[in-house]
């Protein structure tokens, strides 16, 4: 096999997948089912990340045939695919970032192929959640909040907020209850949960690692006032 590049859904490392961390299983049965012969894909991956080590397994059902020249089965188009392990595609959060916002999330990402109205409806909580906690604003409908937030976020940020509200329905619907399951257009929830995972690196994550290395400088400060002075040290080794 060729070796692809991949990223993990546990510790978030990318990492190049070889033959020693990939596997494929394929199991083709009839049984006199309605259908004809199908097959199961079985796909593992393992994390090469030795600090981690995770796996991921995925499978895929096909109509297949088996062809009588070659003798090798042919695969028709997925019928349906299963995320096993992990059982989404959500990312793993780190615990800094409230649980409330880390269990709509997933909630998503669960249900964004079984149930895109039920993913809408976690994705919009979910982004209602970070502005409460993030910024602090708090008014009567997501879509004055999301007005609000205007004037605390980068151009940048706002201008990405704003194209994702221009998507189908989903500017209508900030403007109704978050929790209400309504009709959606098929690419209404992954365009919400990208924004969200887009937020949490770009808030929770961000400011996370900005604290972590501003607490490094005093205690950096501290170390090089204990360090002795080259003279010194040159002074009492010849005493």
């Amino acid at each position: 096999m060729t070796s692809f590049s991949w990223r993990c859904p546990f510790c978030n490392q990318n990492a190049t997948i070889t033959e020693e961390n990939y596997k494929v299983t394929r199991h083709e049965f009839d049984l006199h089912n309605k259908y004809g012969t199908q097959a199961v894909v079985v796909t593992s991956i393992v994390c090469p990340n030795e600090k981690c080590r995770e796996y991921c397994i995925n499978a895929v059902l096909h109509d297949c045939y088996l062809d009588t020249d070659t003798k090798r089965w042919t695969y028709k188009p997925a019928k349906a695919k299963w995320q096993l392990v992990p059982p989404s595609g959500a990312k793993v959060f780190p615990d800094y970032v409230p649980k409330s916002i880390r269990d709509d999330y997933k909630e998503a990402c669960l249900t964004c192929d079984s149930s895109p109205k039920a993913s809408s409806a976690f994705a919009r909580r979910c982004l209602q959640a970070m502005i409460h906690d993030f910024w602090g604003i708090k008014k009567t409908m997501l879509f004055d909040e999301i007005d609000a937030l205007k004037e605390k976020v980068d151009l940048l940020t706002w201008e990405a907020i704003g194209s994702i509200l221009k998507i189908g329905n989903i500017g209508e619907h900030m403007k109704t209850d978050v929790n209400l399951i309504g009709e959606v257009d098929t690419n209404e929830a992954p365009k919400l949960i990208y924004l969200i995972e887009v937020l949490v690196g770009n808030w929770y994550v961000s400011r996370y690692e900005a604290q972590r290395h501003l607490k490094k400088i005093p205690t950096l400060g501290e170390k090089k006032e204990t360090e002795p002075e080259p003279d010194a040290a040159e002074d009492n080794s010849e005493e």
